[in-house]
């Protein structure tokens, strides 16, 4: 019979059971996936290049993430996703889900954006816009207002 009482044997003991109560901690996993029709698109997250839809990120904090999606013959599109924490991952309960529950959390999110292609416009069009530009630049600039405050600039 093991004698308890004695301080060098409950050294190893308490040793042991918090060893065994650390293995039953508890874990939260969250990744988000993003897929874009047609696939391939260059995917920037919180201008981070992440690469190539359709793609992954695991991820730590809830939050809003900005999505900027490029792709040749395509209109770029910057997308404010938010991502919201689940009712099992609040102030109130994140600290048993992610230490005392023996038992992972998965939280995964996928986000599906249509890629829109990009419209060509017509050449008069382009000529049209250089030649205002143009007029606009060869022009010179309003005169100031005079006294104390035109000098400043107001």
């Amino acid at each position: 019979m093991i004698d308890l009482r004695t301080p060098g044997r409950m050294l190893p003991l308490a040793l042991l059971l918090l060893a065994g109560l650390g293995s039953l901690s508890g874990c939260v996993e969250r990744r988000y996936t993003v897929r874009t029709n047609p696939p391939g698109a260059l995917l920037v997250a919180n201008d981070e290049e992440i690469g190539a839809t359709p793609t992954s990120r695991s991820f730590t904090y809830y939050g809003d993430r900005k999505f900027v999606l490029m792709l040749d013959g395509h209109e770029t599109q910057t997308v404010i996703q938010p991502i919201k924490a689940p009712w099992w991952d609040n102030y109130l309960t994140e600290f048993f889900t992610e230490n005392l529950i023996p038992y992972t959390f998965r939280d995964e999110r996928e986000y599906v954006y249509q890629m829109v292609p990009s419209s060509e416009p017509s050449v008069d069009h382009l000529l049209e816009n250089g030649q205002s530009l143009r007029t606009q630049a060869q022009s010179p600039p309003p005169p100031r207002k005079g006294g104390f405050f035109g000098n400043l600039g107001f």
